[in-house]
């Protein structure tokens, strides 16, 4: 379905606020990740490690759309900081698969009481109705659009 033209591009704001929301959701979870000397984006990688199971650079970079110089810098930064550690897999030497130091999980343990203040931050506003016809809406779109990740983890 069709529901913009040249004639009422300018007047389209959907791009702009799903772009702004995206942003102020990153900044709330920096703000709240501050305390624990880590960012969104780390936030992001520690949550689908700790909760999903996913333990190598190369499914995160498909569960994030990041490339993989990108994550690179980021497991570099989180290995620093002593939250996980690359090892060799034992089913195949070329691949690196990513393990949560003792550290790692007790930050992921609290990553979900976190996510959830931020979440309610960002959603404070909405009523509880409002915020289950937005999910919808998105998992709609995203669904309709093949998104692969929003049908692992959220289904149709």
């Amino acid at each position: 379905m069709k529901h913009f033209t040249p004639d009422n591009f300018h007047n389209c704001h959907l791009g702009l606020l799903l772009g702004r929301a995206a942003l102020l959701k990153d900044r709330i979870i920096d703000t709240h990740m501050e305390p624990y000397g880590i960012t969104a984006a780390q936030f992001k990688v520690l949550v689908i490690m700790a909760l999903y199971g996913i333990d190598t650079p190369a499914e995160l970079c498909r569960h994030l759309s990041l490339d993989s110089g990108s994550m690179t810098r980021m497991l570099d930064r989180l290995e620093q900081k002593g939250l996980l550690e690359r090892q060799r897999s034992a089913q195949d030497r070329r691949q690196v698969q990513l393990v949560l130091t003792a550290d790692g999980q007790k930050l992921a343990d609290t990553l979900p009481h976190v996510g959830t203040d931020a979440l309610n931050q960002l959603a404070g506003s909405l009523e509880p109705g409002e915020l289950e016809d937005l999910e919808r809406i998105l998992k709609k779109i995203l669904i309709a659009a093949g998104d692969s990740i929003t049908l692992l983890r959220v289904g149709k």
